[in-house]
C-alpha cells in the first residue's frame, strides 16, 4: 500500500474524541450495550442540495421509530429546521438540470416537478398513485424525460403536454398474424373476408402514415413477442432511440425453500418462500433490443461479437468434474456440464449488483454505452453501439480468472459525448480511466489504492473521487482534472462516508464520521479549505462515556499476506500480567472494518469496551477477502473461503501473544454471517486453537447459500464440487474439540437456519460436546429487537466467561 505516513509509525492511535474531557459515565453494562441504538443518536442521512444551492436537505431517523424527518440547513449557518408536512410539500428533492441551466426537476412524493431557475416558478407534472423517476432534459432541453417502471414519457415544457415515447407490447401483432391453411381457405372461399381483411390493412397502412406526418399523435404499439419480459429501458436523451434490456418470460428460478414464521398476528404458523440455492438454476440471461423510435423498427444488438465471450474460463475445472463423473458412470451429469458455445450476459446494475448503473448515454443522445458482465461473473465489457449497423462495438474488457468486482463498475460519458470514463481493477486496484471511442485508455488516477464514488464536475473539468490514498483505512475526497493530471486531496476527515457537489459545482456537502461520531454533515469549498459543519446529533448519555479509541495495527503475515491491518482493543495502562483475549470477525467477507469511520458493528464496538472493561483486550482484523486492499486480498479466498483468512487470524492470534502478553489458552473468537462462517471454520479447522467461539448467523454449507454471492468465489457446486467441500464448515465438524455457541434468527431469509439447525445435527450424531444453539423466533439476518440483542450477547459474554477468561480448567459445560 501507498503511504503518506511515516514508514516506521506501525500503529496509529486515533485522536481522542472532542467528548473525551466529559466526566466518565457509570462503567458498561450489557444492558447499555445492546439497548435500541436511539439512546446514541441518529446519523445524518442522504443529504442533496436544494435546487438554488442555497440550502441543504437532508433525513434523520425519528426517535422509537423507523420513521425518516426531513431537515433543512442554510450551508452559512444557523440552526437546522425539522420540516412539517406543509413545509415537505413544499421542499425540493434532489435536482437535475438542464444543459443551459435553465430549468431544474426533481422527484418528491413519486410525482415529477420542474422549475424554471429564473423566475423560481414551480410546476408539478405528474399526480399519479405509482413512483415516477429518472427525470432528465432532453438534450435540446425542450422537453423532460421520466420514467414510470420501464415505461418513459416526454414532458414538452412549451404546450404542458405528457406522452408516452413509446408503447410496449409484450405479445405478438396481430397485424402479422398470418392465416393457417383453414385461415387462408376461408379467404380463398368467401369476399366478404377478404374486403374485411384489407379494411383492416388500408386502417394500419393509415395509422402508419399519420403518425410519420404528425408529432401530437400517441405513438403506435411495438409488438415485442410474448417469450421476454422487460429487464430495464433507458431511452436517449434526443428521443430518437430506446434501449430495452430483456429476460425470457417465465425463466425458471428453481426451487425456492420455505421459512417459518412461528410468532404471528395470526396465531398460525406461516411460510415465506426464500431465495433459491446456488447452482439450481442460473440466473436468467438478459439480451438487448435497441428500439428506433424515429421509424419505428426494433433491432436486436448481439453479444456474440464481444471479445473472450466464447471462451471457457472454467475450461480446466470443468474436465476435471466431467472426467470424475464419467468414471464414476455418471454419463447424463458429465453431458450437462458442456460449456456453452456462447456465454449468456447480463447488464450490470440491471439486476442490482452494485456499481453505476449498466447503461449511459452521452449528454446529447448521440452515443450509447453498455456495460455487459458473464453469467460467470469473469468478463466485464463495456461497449458502445454502432447505430447505423445496430451492433455492439467493444471498448473496454476486464478479465478476472476469479471474480469481477461487484464494486468498482461505475462508468459515463465526459463532457465532449465521445470520451468514456469508467473505473477498473486492471491493475489490481480500482482506478479512474478515461477512454475516447476510436483511441486508446488512459489512467486518470495510479497507485496501491482504491478509487470509488467518482462525480464528474457539471462544468465537466473535474473527478471528484473516494479514496483511500493516505492509508487503507483513511478515506477522504480527492480531485483530479478529466483531462488528466495530480490527484489533490480535498478533505482532511480520514472518515469520510459520502459527498455531493453543489449545484454551481463551488461547494462540497460532505458526510463524515469517527469510530464513535455518527454520520455528520459540513460543507466546504469545493477545491479545498476550512470545512462549516453543519450537524452535531450524538446525544450526552453516548458522549459521556470515555470509550476507548482503537488503534490501527499492522498485524505481520507469516503466510505470505504482507501486513494485515487490524483495530486493537485494550486497556490504557496495559501491564505485564498474562490475559485472556477475543478476536472479532467481521461479516460478508468483503467488508472493511478496519476504518476511521463509524462502523456498521457500533453494537460489537460497545461491547469491545466492556470486554476490556472485564479483563480481556480484543482484535478486530480485516483478513483476506476484505475490502480496501486491492485485487489480490480480495480473490485470496477463491475457491478455498475461509482458508486464508484462517492463517490470517492465527497470525492476530499470534501477534497478541508476541506483543500483548495474552494467554494463548485463552482466546476466543466470535463473529456473525461471514463472520460465523469463520468462527466455525477456527474452531473445527485449528481445533485447540480457540478457547471458545461464537457463530452467529453462520452459514456452515456454502451449497445452501444463494448464487449471486457463491457462484462468484465457488463457481457452481455441479462443476466444482471440491470448491464448495473444501470451504464448508460443515465437512469438518468431526474435528470439533472446542466450545460452541451456534446463534441464529430463525425467519433469516439470507442465511437460512437450516444451516445452523443442520450442522447442530451432524454435531449430534457425531456425539460432540460442549456445543449449543440458540434461535431467535422474530429475527431476520440482522437482528432489530433489542431484547434479542441482549440475549445474544449475554450468552456470549457468558461463554467467554466460562471457558476464555479463566486462568484454571474449567467443567465441561450443560
Amino acid at each position: 500500500m501507498r503511504r503518506l505516513l511515516p514508514a516506521a509509525l506501525v500503529a496509529l492511535t486515533l485522536a481522542p474524541m472532542a467528548f473525551a474531557a466529559l466526566p466518565a459515565a457509570a462503567p458498561l453494562d450489557l444492558e447499555t450495550v445492546m439497548a435500541n441504538p436511539d439512546w446514541i443518536g441518529q446519523a445524518v442521512e442522504s443529504p442533496y442540495w436544494s435546487v438554488d444551492g442555497r440550502h441543504l436537505y437532508y433525513a434523520l431517523k425519528r426517535d422509537g421509530s423507523q420513521v425518516r424527518d426531513l431537515y433543512r440547513v442554510d450551508p452559512v449557518g444557523g440552526p437546522a429546521v425539522k420540516l412539517d408536512p406543509a413545509a415537505m410539500a413544499q421542499a425540493d428533492g434532489p435536482a437535475v438540470f438542464d444543459r443551459a441551466h435553465q430549468h431544474a426537476a426533481f422527484i418528491l412524493h413519486g410525482d415529477v416537478f420542474v422549475v424554471e431557475l429564473a423566475s423560481g416558478r414551480r410546476q408539478q407534472i405528474t399526480r399519479t398513485p405509482q413512483d415516477e423517476s429518472a427525470p432528465r432534459f432532453s438534450a435540446d432541453g425542450r422537453a423532460l424525460q421520466f420514467r414510470d417502471g420501464n415505461d418513459w414519457y416526454s414532458h414538452d415544457l412549451a404546450s404542458g403536454v405528457t406522452a408516452p415515447v413509446a408503447v410496449l407490447k409484450f405479445v405478438d401483432d396481430p397485424q402479422a398474424r398470418q392465416p393457417d391453411a383453414l385461415g387462408a381457405r376461408q379467404l380463398e372461399l368467401f369476399k366478404t373476408l377478404r374486403q374485411l381483411k384489407a379494411d383492416k390493412q388500408a386502417q394500419h397502412e393509415q395509422e402508419q402514415a399519420l403518425d410519420a406526418a404528425d408529432a401530437g399523435r400517441a405513438p403506435q404499439p411495438f409488438f415485442l413477442g410474448d417469450k421476454i419480459t422487460a429487464v430495464d429501458s433507458e431511452l436517449s436523451p434526443d428521443g430518437r432511440w430506446l434501449l430495452l434490456v430483456t429476460a425470457p418470460k417465465g425463466y425458471e428460478a428453481g426451487k425456492a425453500p420455505q421459512l417459518t414464521h412461528y410468532i404471528t398476528d395470526s396465531g398460525y404458523p406461516e411460510q415465506q418462500e426464500a431465495r433459491v440455492y446456488v447452482g439450481r438454476s442460473d440466473p436468467a440471461p438478459q439480451s438487448l433490443l435497441l428500439l428506433d423510435l424515429q421509424h419505428h423498427q426494433p433491432y436486436p444488438l448481439q453479444t456474440d461479437s464481444l471479445p473472450g465471450v466464447k471462451d471457457d474460463p472454467l475450461k480446466t475445472i470443468r474436465a476435471q468434474t466431467v472426467a470424475v463423473l464419467e468414471k464414476a458412470g455418471k454419463q447424463d451429469e458429465a453431458k450437462a456440464l458442456k460449456a456453452p458455445d456462447v456465454r449468456a450476459v447480463r447488464i450490470v446494475g440491471s439486476d442490482d449488483d452494485g456499481g453505476g448503473g449498466g447503461i449511459a448515454w452521452s449528454d446529447d443522445g448521440s452515443h450509447l454505452a453498455i456495460q455487459l458482465r458473464a453469467i460467470d461473473n469473469k468478463d466485464r465489457w463495456i461497449a458502445s453501439v454502432d447505430f447505423a449497423r445496430h451492433a455492439l462495438v467493444s471498448q473496454q474488457r476486464l478479465t478476472d480468472n476469479a471474480w469481477i468486482n461487484w464494486n468498482f463498475n461505475d462508468f459515463g460519458w465526459l463532457k465532449d459525448g465521445r470520451t468514456l470514463w469508467y473505473l477498473s481493477e486492471q491493475t489490481g486496484y480500482s482506478q479512474l480511466y478515461s477512454k475516447p471511442l476510436d483511441g486508446k485508455a488512459k489512467a486518470l488516477t495510479s497507485g496501491t489504492f482504491e478509487v470509488s464514488h467518482p462525480q464528474l464536475s457539471a462544468d465537466g473539468q473535474w473527478f471528484y473521487l473516494r479514496t483511500n490514498q493516505v492509508a487503507p483505512y483513511s478515506y477522504d475526497v480527492y480531485r483530479v482534472p478529466s483531462t488528466g493530471g495530480e490527484l489533490a486531496r480535498i478533505t482532511n476527515y480520514q472518515g469520510m462516508d459520502d459527498f455531493v457537489l453543489s449545484p454551481d459545482g463551488s461547494q462540497l456537502a460532505v458526510l463524515h464520521s469517527s469510530p464513535y461520531v455518527l454520520s455528520q454533515l459540513a460543507v466546504q469549498p469545493s477545491a479545498g479549505g476550512t470545512p462549516r459543519e453543519l450537524t452535531s446529533t450524538m446525544k450526552p448519555a453516548f458522549t459521556a462515556h470515555d470509550w476507548i479509541a482503537p488503534k490501527v495495527v499492522e498485524v505481520p503475515s507469516n503466510h505470505g499476506a504482507g501486513k494485515i491491518y487490524a483495530k486493537y482493543y485494550g486497556p490504557a495502562n496495559e501491564d505485564a500480567a498474562s490475559k485472556p483475549a477475543v478476536i472479532f470477525v467481521h461479516g460478508a467477507g468483503y467488508l472493511q472494518n478496519v476504518t476511521l469511520t463509524w462502523s456498521n458493528y457500533f453494537r460489537e464496538q460497545m461491547f469491545h469496551n466492556l470486554l476490556v472493561q472485564q479483563g480481556y483486550v480484543v482484535l478486530d482484523m480485516d483478513y483476506r477477502a476484505s475490502e480496501g486492499y486491492g485485487r489480490a486480498w480480495r480473490t485470496a479466498i477463491y475457491r478455498q473461503m475461509g482458508h486464508p483468512e484462517l492463517e490470517d487470524l492465527l497470525d492476530g492470534k499470534a501477534w497478541l501473544v508476541r506483543n500483548h502478553h495474552v494467554d494463548p489458552q485463552r482466546v476466543g473468537i466470535y463473529g456473525g454471517s461471514y463472520g460465523g462462517f469463520m468462527t466455525e471454520m477456527a474452531l473445527l479447522r485449528a481445533p485447540g486453537e480457540f478457547a471458545a467461539g461464537a457463530a452467529l448467523r453462520p452459514v456452515s454449507d456454502w451449497t445452501l447459500y444463494n448464487h449471486e454471492y457463491t457462484a462468484n468465489i465457488l463457481n457452481d457446486p455441479q462443476l466444482d464440487p471440491q470448491a464448495f467441500k473444501t470451504s464448508s464448515p460443515i465437512e469438518y465438524a468431526d474435528n470439533l474439540r472446542d466450545p460452541l455457541l451456534i446463534q441464529h434468527g430463525l425467519i433469516d431469509d439470507n442465511v437460512l437456519t437450516e444451516d445452523s439447525i443442520r450442522m447442530y445435527q451432524r454435531l449430534i450424531e457425531l456425539h460432540k460436546k460442549n456445543f449449543w444453539i440458540s434461535l431467535y423466533p422474530m429475527e431476520r439476518h440482522g437482528f432489530v429487537h433489542a431484547d434479542s440483542w441482549h440475549d445474544e450477547y449475554r450468552r456470549i459474554d457468558e461463554l467467554f466467561e466460562t471457558y476464555v477468561k479463566p486462568v484454571k480448567s474449567v467443567p465441561a459445560g450443560p
